[in-house]
């Protein structure tokens, strides 16, 4: 039976996920609320509760899709490349594009609390990891040699450069006197630069 917006049983729980990651884009994880959602989709207030146990339950199931998003990033980075280089670079690339392009998903990834929360669920930490791993074998790529300690101490100080720049840019905290004359390419090179080299 469908509902004056036109949702039929079974479509709405992701018209919620959809629904919920808009949110999140817009206003970040704070903006969403199960009670809003439904009315913006036409359905009794009641209705959500059906597929989530809380408003902390959608968030979930919209943080694991984007990790999900990221790790077929990587994955298609990684495929494309011609070198370990190339690779680790477009690896970094995608992370700057997920931050740069959604960032309201970015932040409800990596600046919430959900993945790192105690009743944390499969569904989040899987794709969590699962990007995390992706991540972590460009950069073993680039020196099968080295050992697991020397891979994850590449691997951490890697990310930590390109979560640093993200951090400044999107704190308006990079001025224009700190970057000129660089263009904006030149910047994002530099960080990709940087990144490979930490890696």
């Amino acid at each position: 039976m469908a509902t004056a917006r036109g949702y039929h049983h079974g479509d709405l729980r992701a018209a919620l996920i959809r629904a919920a990651a808009d949110a999140v884009e817009a206003g970040g994880p704070d903006a969403v609320s199960l009670r809003e959602l439904a009315q913006s989709l036409g359905v009794s207030t009641a209705a959500p509760y059906r597929h989530f146990a809380d408003r902390t339950a959608l968030l979930n199931e919209v943080a694991a899709l984007g990790f999900a998003d990221l790790n077929a990033a990587y994955a298609r980075a990684q495929a494309g490349a011609a070198t370990p280089q190339a690779a680790m670079r477009e690896t970094a690339r995608a992370y700057l594009n997920l931050a740069f392009g959604r960032p309201g998903l970015f932040r409800l990834m990596f600046a919430s609390d959900l993945v790192g929360a105690a009743d944390a669920p499969a569904s989040l930490l899987v794709p969590a990891g699962e990007a995390w791993e992706s991540l972590f074998r460009a950069v073993a790529a680039l020196d099968p040699a080295a050992d697991l300690a020397t891979v994850k101490r590449r691997a951490i100080t890697g990310w930590s450069t390109l979560h640093g720049f993200i951090t400044l840019v999107q704190g308006g905290r990079l001025k224009g006197f700190m970057t000129e004359p660089l263009t904006e390419a030149e910047l994002l090179d530099a960080i990709l630069d940087k990144t490979l080299n930490e890696a």
